[in-house]
């Protein structure tokens, strides 16, 4: 948890540890990528900043580090 709360904007990303590991309020049952919604929540609760900030910048970074862009 410290570590997310310092990690510069441009230099993260988020997923979820599918099939294992289902975040609450799901846990004990099989995760699915679907849930990363929870774990961006959560990320702009440790950064204390909002949830669109948290999806903003994830998609800015994963575009970056894979160089496609979902527009096109």
């Amino acid at each position: 948890h410290e570590c997310a709360k310092i990690v510069p904007n441009d230099k993260y990303l988020i997923e979820t540890d599918s099939p294992f590991l289902a975040p609450v309020p799901h846990r004990g049952k099989r995760n699915e990528p679907a849930f990363v919604e929870y774990v961006a929540s959560f990320l702009s609760n440790l950064r204390s900043t909002e949830v669109k900030n948290i999806a903003a910048e994830s998609s800015s970074n994963a575009k970056e580090l894979f160089k496609f862009d979902l527009l096109k």
